[in-house]
C-alpha cells in the first residue's frame, strides 16, 4: 500500500474503508494518508497470543458432528507446545503483571501431580471442546474433584456438606462434570493415597456408581430441594469430618487472625493488614449487601446498628473493622487478588466478629468449549454468586458478586467449620466411601438445574436416559478416566521440563 503524494486521495479512502478507519470521508487526502500510517503503526505493537476464537469455532465443529483434530491427540514437541502456550494463555495477566502468586502457582503446579490436575482446567476442558453435545445440560460445578467437596455455614450458619467451588461453574452437559470428576478421583488417589491402579479403578466406579443410583432415585422421588446433609442425617465419615472440622469462633478468630487488641487483623505471612482501606471496603460491603439484596442476620449486625464511634450504618447494619489481602490460598486462583474483611459482631468485643471473603472472578475455563446452547452465561462474578444459588438451596447468605478497582469479585463468609476431607488420611474403604457419597452429592446439585437454574424441563429422567445401560456407562467414565489421567501425568512432565526453564516468566507475542 502507498500513501505517499502519488496516490489519490480516492485510493486512500478505499483502503481507509477496508481498515474501518472512522471518520474517513470528511478527511482530506492528506489525512487520509496520515490516518492510515497511525493505523499501521498501531498495529505493528504485539498483542498476546490467544486462541480462544479459535476452540470456540473447534467446539462448535465438534458439536456439530464433523471429524476433526482435537488437542488430545496431539503427541511429543506439538503436545508441549499445546500445553505451554494454553497455560501461558490462561496466566497472561498474571504473567504479565509478574503478580506474585503467579510463581507460586507454577511452582506449586509443577511439585504436583494433582495440583497441576486442579490448576490447570483450561487445558482440560480444551481436550473436551464440542464433546457430548448430544447429552442433557445441566449447571455443571466445572471444577468436580475430591477437595472441592466439603463442609460450609448454610444460610442458618449451621455447617452442611456439599460441593464447595462454584469458580468454573457453567451450563454443560453432565457428563463434562462426571469426566472431570472421575479423572479427579482417579489422579487423587494416585498422589494422595498412593494407591494402586486396579484400587483408582475402583474408586472411580464408586463415584460414578454413587452418582447413577442417586439420580435414578431423584428421577423417581423429585426431592432434591430436601437433599441438605447435616450432621444429624451425614454419613458416618461425613460425620467426623463436621467433628473435625468443628472450631469455635472466638477460637478461631483468636488463633488465625485477630491481633491483641481484638480490633484488626494480626500481620502473618499469608495476611497482610491494610487498614487504610477500611473505609473503602465499608462503601463496597454496603454496595454489595444493597446490589446483592442479603438479608443481614442479626449475628452480623453491630448492637444497636451503630459502629463503635458512633456513626450510623445508613441501615446497612455490618461495620468494618478491618481489611487485609489473603496471599498463598488456593490452586486455580493463585495470583488473583483475594481480601478478607473483618465484620463487628453483636458483642462487639472480637469473640463473634465474621469474615467476609472477596475474591477476584474471571471467566470460566468452560467459556467458549461447551457445545452451543441458550444457556451461555459469561459474566464473572455474577455466574458464580447465582451458581451457589443454584446448588445449595439454603447456602451461605453472604455468597454475592460486587465490582471494585474495575475488576468482578465475589463474595462469601469465611466460618470456622469450612473444611473439607483430609484425602492422606483415608483408607481405601473411606476412598471408596467417600467417592461414592460425592457422586450422590453431584447428582443432587444437577438435579437442582430445573429447579432453580436456567433449564426448562425435568432434568432428572433425562439423565437416566442418557446414561443407558448403567454398567456401560460407568465403564466408559473409568476408560476416559485412565486414558485422561496418563494424559495429564504425560503433560506435568513436560510442563515441570518447561518451568524448570523459565518457560513460564514470559507470554506468547503476536508479532508482525
Amino acid at each position: 500500500m502507498s500513501t505517499n503524494s502519488e496516490a489519490t486521495r480516492q485510493a486512500l479512502y478505499e483502503q481507509a474503508q477496508k481498515q474501518d478507519i472512522p471518520g474517513r470521508s470528511s478527511m482530506s487526502k492528506a489525512e487520509l494518508a496520515a490516518a492510515l500510517e497511525r493505523d499501521l503503526s498501531e498495529k505493528t505493537d504485539p498483542v498476546v497470543a490467544t486462541r480462544y476464537k479459535t476452540f470456540r469455532r473447534l467446539a462448535e465443529a465438534v458439536a456439530a458432528g464433523e471429524f476433526v483434530l482435537r488437542p488430545r491427540a496431539l503427541t511429543g514437541f506439538e503436545r508441549r507446545q499445546h500445553v505451554r502456550q494454553t497455560l501461558r494463555e490462561d496466566h497472561q495477566t498474571r504473567i504479565a503483571t509478574h503478580a506474585e502468586g503467579a510463581d507460586l502457582k507454577f511452582a506449586k503446579l509443577s511439585s504436583s501431580l494433582f495440583s497441576f490436575f486442579r490448576g490447570t482446567a483450561l487445558l482440560f476442558y480444551r481436550d473436551m471442546a464440542g464433546d457430548d453435545a448430544w447429552m442433557p445440560t445441566v449447571l455443571a460445578l466445572g471444577d468436580v474433584h475430591p477437595e472441592n467437596f466439603g463442609v460450609m455455614p448454610n444460610a442458618d450458619n449451621v455447617p452442611i456438606f456439599s460441593v464447595n467451588d462454584f469458580d468454573e461453574a457453567y451450563y454443560a452437559p453432565f457428563t463434562w462434570d462426571l469426566k472431570r470428576g472421575a479423572t479427579g478421583f482417579m489422579i487423587a488417589a494416585k498422589t494422595e493415597g498412593e494407591l494402586k491402579r486396579k484400587h483408582q479403578v475402583k474408586i472411580v466406579r464408586h463415584f460414578v456408581n454413587g452418582y447413577i443410583r442417586e439420580m435414578e432415585r431423584l428421577a423417581l422421588e423429585g426431592n432434591e430441594q430436601e437433599g441438605e446433609m447435616r450432621f444429624d442425617n451425614a454419613p458416618k465419615i461425613i460425620r467426623q469430618l463436621f467433628k473435625d472440622a468443628h472450631e469455635e469462633r472466638n477460637e478461631w478468630l483468636t488463633d488465625d487472625y485477630l491481633d491483641e487488641s481484638r480490633s484488626r487483623f494480626r500481620s502473618t505471612e499469608k495476611l497482610v493488614p491494610i487498614s487504610s482501606r477500611r473505609d473503602e471496603f465499608q462503601k463496597i460491603t454496603d454496595r454489595l449487601i444493597q446490589e446483592n439484596r442479603i438479608e443481614v442476620p442479626t449475628r452480623a449486625k453491630a448492637q444497636h446498628g451503630k459502629a463503635r464511634h458512633g456513626k450510623g450504618l445508613k441501615g446497612k447494619g455490618m461495620r468494618v473493622k478491618d481489611v487485609a489481602i489473603r496471599r498463598g490460598q488456593g490452586t486455580a486462583s493463585l495470583g488473583l487478588n483475594r481480601y478478607y474483611v473483618l465484620i463487628e459482631g453483636p458483642e462487639r468485643d472480637g469473640t463473634d466478629d465474621l469474615i467476609i471473603e472477596y475474591k477476584q472472578a474471571r471467566r470460566s475455563a468452560l467459556s467458549g468449549l461447551v457445545p452451543p446452547s441458550p444457556y451461555e452465561m459469561d459474566s464473572l462474578a455474577e455466574r458464580i454468586s447465582d451458581a451457589q444459588a443454584v446448588h445449595l438451596v439454603r447456602g451461605d447468605v453472604f455468597y454475592g458478586h460486587v465490582e471494585f478497582d474495575g475488576l468482578s469479585y465475589m463474595t462469601r463468609e469465611r466460618a470456622p467449620f469450612r473444611d473439607d476431607i483430609d484425602l492422606d488420611d483415608l483408607s481405601k474403604s473411606e476412598w471408596k466411601n467417600y467417592a461414592r457419597i460425592c457422586g450422590r452429592v453431584l447428582a443432587r446439585v444437577h438435579a437442582l438445574s430445573d429447579e432453580s437454574g436456567r433449564i426448562d424441563y425435568d432434568i432428572e429422567p433425562a439423565i437416566v436416559d442418557a446414561i443407558g445401560p448403567p454398567a456401560l456407562f460407568t465403564e466408559d467414565m473409568v476408560e476416559f478416566a485412565v486414558e485422561t489421567a496418563d494424559r495429564v501425568r504425560r503433560d506435568h512432565e513436560m510442563f515441570r521440563e518447561d518451568h524448570a526453564q523459565g518457560a513460564f516468566e514470559h507470554l506468547d507475542w503476536v508479532h508482525r
